[in-house]
């Protein structure tokens, strides 16, 4: 079933190659204990791994998407903020994230957390906090494309608006 909120993956092709070399290793490893069932054991591992420190490291991002998807947005946006603050703790995780992750995203986890709650207000009709978070997300990663997108999508609207009151 598809979800009815869009959502944005970017994946930065060049960080497989890490990931490529570290599940050789693991089945190199796995090589020298069980040669026969090095490479079965060695891709269980890796896949065991990352679904791991997916699932455990980013675990209120993980909720955020999924109050998201379920247009739980209010709640949403609190999963999002412990995610930014996580992340904002411990920097290294997030820049680093195609190795302490296995993660391939081409957008860190605070980037993504501060857009996706610029969405959430912009789904519960707060534009104002919305405009905010997207100005936030652009200020702390200036090339984010998906923060300028939303910003131009908001300006245009505040600039067809009727005038009230003329």
């Amino acid at each position: 079933m598809s979800s009815k909120v869009p959502t944005v993956r970017q994946t930065n092709w060049v960080s497989i190659i890490p990931h490529l070399l570290i599940m050789g290793a693991i089945i190199f490893i796995w090589y020298l204990i069980n040669p026969e069932k090095a490479f079965l054991y060695g891709a269980m591992t890796y896949l065991l791994i990352s679904f791991s420190l997916r699932n455990l490291i980013p675990k209120d991002h993980r909720n955020g998407i999924k109050k998201n998807n379920a247009e739980n947005f209010e709640e949403a946006i609190l999963d999002f903020e412990k995610s930014y603050t996580f992340f904002k703790k411990y920097e290294w995780i997030d820049k680093y994230r195609f190795i302490t992750l296995l993660s391939s995203s081409k957008m860190s986890y605070r980037e993504m957390a501060l857009a996706n709650i610029g969405f959430c207000y912009s789904q519960i009709g707060n534009g104002i906090k919305s405009k905010e978070y997207y100005q936030r997300t652009l200020a702390e990663f200036p090339e984010s494309g998906l923060a300028k997108s939303a910003l131009k999508m908001i300006n245009s609207m505040e600039q067809n608006a009727p005038q009230h009151g003329v």
